[in-house]
């Protein structure tokens, strides 16, 4: 009669049991390490962060910087002589000519002083022009000196001639024509001596005349410098154009250099820009830029770099190609585009936050799944507002944390939740 074959069971014996188990648990554990986050891992808000993507594409290499409209030059005004302010002859602001009166200062000491040196060299000149006629003088009789002896030689040689004459006939005797003879010869050797006199006195009193005619020519020149002085009281401006920072009141005293304001050009000027230290060696004069001024581009030229670095900016002057067709405001402010390189193929990354903790030394980078950023150091090259160059570290289609790395410098891996 048929009747049913059970299947045997399987039996599971002691050891074999035990082996399940331990696979098992090392299967288990396999899985939760996996699930574990790695070490200095941080766990984020995804929704929270900015993703980027790297990738090959035009890199346009410019720097847009605020600039503001400044004077093309400016002269400061200084006091020459100290005293007190008497009369502001110009407002603060107004246009002025080059050597106009700005304002008239007082000082009753000085003119005082003045006086004196003015005495003391009127003095001194007088003691000139006194010397100066004496040496004339001196010529003078030197000079009628020499016409007396010559007249007497003259007289003398005229005497000689008549008693020779009459010594020749047998009228005069020898002993009278030698009287004659010794007169002549005695005035023909005082002329000859004060010719040759007149020649070594004229020679020392031509130097003298050079000497008291430099000593007049200085002293005149002195006298001048102190007739100035009282110039000085008078505040001028030293160039033409626009009288700024002039702040005088009547009655306020001044020392000699004191600043009292400044002229600017007028109908000139230029741009001044303050830009961040990383582009220090990237900005040079000659470097082309643009600005736009009530919708149309005017080109520029950075004209000056001012390398000295405060609260890490520094200062870059430019100046305009040609004069724009527009009124400009000193003090105003316009966007200006400086040109740092032509546009070149280049991996580039978006420029974002995560370019100010680290400086561009590193970035997190996703995985696969989107659900981990793993630090990776990389090197960055130029930056413009929108792309940073990435030089190594990085490939086309890396999706890189592009928001604030603040509070991530400690982390290797951000973990996405």
């Amino acid at each position: 009669m048929d009747r049913r074959i059970e299947k045997p069971r399987a039996r599971f014996t002691p050891p074999m049991k035990i082996g399940a188990g331990v696979v098992a648990a090392i299967v288990v554990a396999i899985f939760l390490i996996r699930m574990l986050p790695p070490p200095n891992s941080l766990s984020v808000k995804g929704g929270g962060l900015e993703i980027g993507v790297v990738q090959n594409t035009a890199f346009q290499d410019y720097l847009p910087v605020r600039a503001e409209i400044a004077p093309l030059s400016t002269v400061f005004v200084t006091a020459v002589a100290g005293g007190q302010v008497d009369k502001v002859i110009v407002l603060d602001g107004s246009e002025v000519a080059v050597g106009a009166s700005l304002a008239t200062l007082s000082n009753p000491q000085l003119k005082l002083d003045v006086t004196s040196k003015e005495a003391e060299i009127a003095g001194r000149l007088g003691d000139t022009s006194a010397q100066q006629l004496a040496l004339e003088r001196n010529r003078l009789d030197r000079e009628k000196e020499i016409s007396e002896t010559s007249y007497s030689l003259l007289k003398a040689q005229h005497d000689l001639d008549t008693r020779q004459h009459l010594h020749d006939l047998g009228f005069v005797s020898d002993a009278e024509v030698k009287s004659f003879t010794d007169e002549a010869n005695y005035y023909r050797d005082r002329l000859k001596a004060l010719k040759a006199g007149e020649q070594e006195e004229s020679a020392i009193a031509a130097d003298q005349a050079s000497q008291i005619r430099q000593t007049g020519s200085s002293l005149n020149s002195n006298l001048a410098v102190v007739k100035s002085s009282l110039d000085a009281l008078v505040v001028r401006a030293p160039v033409a154009g626009r009288l700024t920072d002039f702040t005088l009141q009547p009655g306020q005293s001044l020392k000699a250099g004191d600043p009292v304001g400044q002229i600017d050009s007028e109908g000139a000027y230029k741009l001044t820009a303050d830009v961040d230290e990383f582009y220090l060696g990237r900005v040079t004069p000659g470097q082309p830029a643009t600005a736009d001024f009530d919708g149309h581009s005017v080109a520029l030229t950075v004209s000056r770099v001012l390398p000295q670095v405060s609260n890490g900016r520094f200062r870059v002057e430019l100046t305009f190609n040609k004069p724009p067709n527009t009124a400009l405001r000193r003090g105003e402010s316009t966007d200006v585009r400086i040109t740092l390189g032509d546009t070149q193929q280049a991996l580039v990354a978006p420029n974002g936050a995560w370019l100010e903790e680290g400086g561009g030394s590193y970035a997190f980078v996703l995985d696969s799944s989107g659900h981990r950023a793993d630090r990776r150091p990389i090197t960055v090259g130029r930056r413009n507002p929108q792309q940073v160059e990435i030089t190594s570290g990085l490939h086309p289609g890396d999706r890189v944390v592009t928001s604030s790395y603040d509070g991530y410098a400690k982390s290797t891996h951000l973990i996405l939740h």
